[in-house]
């Protein structure tokens, strides 16, 4: 297990996280995107097995029993997302490493399992308000549902000293600099 590594980048909705995942992986074709399971249902826009593997309860359940996942967590009430450890190993079956785009507790779950081959990298937003503003942007949430994700926001960052690496993404291009140096350095050190 230790040969392989996982690159795991985590961040408080709205923090750009997504938007430097996707360039990482445009950018390193040795990185292959880990796709998660969630019970939610899919967005309009979302193709099972490409952007998540949508789950029943029931179906989950069954593969929390079977030891299946890598990590597993509840992030929103009654919403579990969770890694599949097959689907890190038919990413390293490939020759690639695992680019894990999940929650604060899933990613240092992972991190306590596979130690020093997992990278834990944390995006921090330059503060609250400018998450507030960015998340307000999108135009997708409700005043509920901004108050639940900043809620969400504030008890993670309160996580963030226990990641490999913190990145601050106050100008996006700088941010997206960081993090790709430390996956390079990481990629070419000796686990």
């Amino acid at each position: 297990m230790s040969s392989h590594k996982i690159i795991i980048i985590t961040a408080p909705s709205g923090a750009g996280k997504t938007t430097i995942v996707k360039r990482l992986l445009r950018e390193m074709p040795e990185l292959a995107f880990s796709i998660s399971a969630a019970t939610r249902t899919p967005r309009e826009t979302e193709v099972h097995g490409r952007d998540y593997y949508f789950l029943s309860a029931d179906e989950f359940q069954q593969h929390i029993d079977n030891n299946d996942f890598a990590e597993y967590e509840m992030v929103y009430a009654g919403k579990y997302y969770g890694t599949l450890k097959s689907e890190l190993e038919r990413i390293w079956e490939k020759g690639q490493y695992p680019m894990v785009d999940i929650d604060v507790k899933g990613a240092l779950s992972i991190k306590e399992k596979y130690h020093g081959a997992a990278l834990t990298i944390f995006i921090q937003p330059p503060s609250l308000d400018a998450l507030r503003v960015r998340l307000s942007e999108r135009g997708t949430e409700t005043q509920a549902s901004l108050d639940e994700r900043l809620g969400k926001a504030r008890y993670e960052l309160s996580f963030a000293r226990e990641f490999d690496h913190i990145v601050v993404n106050d100008e996006l291009e700088r941010a997206y600099g960081e993090v790709k140096a430390i996956v390079d350095n990481f990629l070419a050190r000796r686990v």
